[in-house]
């Protein structure tokens, strides 16, 4: 991408070029966090047909799940951020270097992660306050990600690297794959074997029939496909990163090690403290029922939808912003942070005004159970007011992330979601139910927003990268 490369050769860009370079690489990972998205939808929608029991299992422990992700994800964030750091001042055996290094880093972190899940797999359904009739499902769920999370890890180093470097196709290509192949996994594990009719064909169907454990075995399968194909493409078709051809030493060296922690540690305790809070939320749904739990899951993944455009831009501020940073231009690394803010605030407000007025029929895609579609439907309407600052929570996150600034954003983070959100919905929720949880979501939300605002116009962030 020729602009992109401006920036490493200290070529001038003018607003339009910036805003343009902008959404260039906003457009695929956009692609792919709606591809991922809709993979949601697809098992969401899916397991909805078996019942609400069936939607509950999952939802019970899907918080648990994403602060297994969360924090494997962002321990590859120490990584990649260095990586872009490397390419942006010209190094790219340097970027090489730290690429081989990951791997080795990323495969042992994510096979530590998959012993502590299949270890707390049995229980954990209990601890979260969950019913007898839906226990054995959620463990068997959870236990199959967990259990595949090196594997997962590496997909997430490689699309990392792969977007650090200022390829955003690639990755979204293959992630559009990931969503169709899981929408045929699923289809084939979750159902049994059946007829159905296309007119006036009979077409025979296989399947296995293994309902919540099969959309766990169909997503994986499809997510273990991707992150081959992913790893593949980075370490031999990336110009910059291929270690196929320039051969060099696996060891892990003490200066990338300690720059990998200063950069993902804070990162990685501030997602699992996030995920705590959201656990805490769960558990705070929990006694509110079985249509409670399944109407927060589906919501969650339904809302989802929202904020799909603003992980996707930021994404692109972080490659740019640490590109820019490894250039040593501080200038366009301010320009570009606020540029991504400001485009990832407008597209999440239109985000937020179509899921408000289409709330219901969202909802209706999620489960065919009339209460969960109601109930559903009315705290995604909630949520839908705090989109644009969201929005600016997310992107603002990214942009300091792309300069290795972690600490001060991580702690703003688990400090909004523990001290704000976490008391309000315990408290809302004996007066209001679950619309009281999703208000105090609300209420987090803008705030969080607000004080990552102040953060970016500070500039204090770009004075101390």
């Amino acid at each position: 991408m020729r602009e992109i490369e401006q920036i490493r050769e200290g070529i001038g860009l003018n607003f339009r070029q910036q805003l343009k370079l902008t959404v260039k690489l906003s457009i695929p990972a956009i692609v792919a966090q709606l591809s991922s998205i809709i993979m949601q939808y697809i098992d969401a929608s899916m397991v909805g047909r078996l019942g609400a029991d069936d939607s509950a299992a999952i939802g019970l422990v899907s918080t648990s799940l994403w602060l297994f992700w969360g924090v494997c994800s962002a321990f590859t964030t120490g990584y990649s951020v260095q990586v872009a750091h490397r390419i942006g001042a010209k190094d790219n055996e340097g970027a090489r270097t730290v690429l081989r290094q990951g791997i080795v880093a990323s495969s042992l972190f994510g096979a530590l992660m998959a012993v502590i899940g299949v270890l707390i797999a049995v229980p954990l359904p209990h601890w979260l306050g969950g019913g007898e009739t839906i226990c054995r499902q959620a463990s068997l769920y959870f236990v199959v990600f967990v259990a595949a999370l090196p594997i997962l890890t590496l997909n997430y180093l490689a699309a990392g690297m792969m977007q650090s470097a200022g390829n955003m196709k690639v990755p979204s290509i293959l992630n559009i794959m990931m969503c169709v192949l899981d929408c045929i996994f699923n289809f084939i594990f979750i159902f049994p074997t059946r007829e159905i009719t296309l007119g006036n064909f009979e077409l025979h169907v296989p399947g296995f029939g293994l309902g919540v454990l099969g959309a766990a075995l169909g997503t994986v399968l499809a997510e273990v496909v991707t992150a081959c194909l992913m790893i593949y493409f980075l370490c031999y078709r990336q110009r910059e990163l291929d270690i196929v051809r320039h051969r060099g030493s696996y060891r892990i060296t003490h200066p990338i090690l300690k720059k990998a922690i200063h950069i993902s540690v804070p990162m990685t305790v501030e997602h699992a403290v996030i995920c705590g809070a959201q656990i805490a939320i769960t558990m705070i749904v929990a006694p509110l029922g079985v249509i409670a739990i399944a109407a927060n899951s589906f919501a969650v993944t339904a809302e989802s939808l929202c904020y799909m455009p603003g992980y996707g831009i930021s994404s692109a501020a972080t490659t740019l912003t640490g590109q820019s940073h490894g250039a040593k231009r501080p200038e366009l690394v301010r320009r570009f942070g606020f540029i991504s803010v400001g485009l990832g605030m407008a597209a999440m407000s239109v985000m937020g005004v179509l899921m408000y007025m289409f709330a219901h029929e969202v909802m209706a895609i999620m489960s065919p159970v009339a209460d969960i579609q109601n109930l559903g439907a009315k705290i995604l309407k909630i949520e839908a007011w705090a989109e644009p600052m969201f929005a600016a929570s997310i992107v603002a996150y990214g942009v300091f992330v792309g300069v290795g600034q972690t600490v001060i954003p991580a702690i703003m983070n688990f400090g909004s979601i523990w001290i704000v959100r976490v008391p309000l919905a315990w408290w809302l929720s004996t007066t209001m139910g679950l619309k009281g949880v999703w208000i105090a979501m609300a209420i987090e939300l803008t705030f969080r927003g607000i004080i990552f605002l102040i953060r970016l116009f500070s500039k204090k962030w770009s004075a101390q990268s």
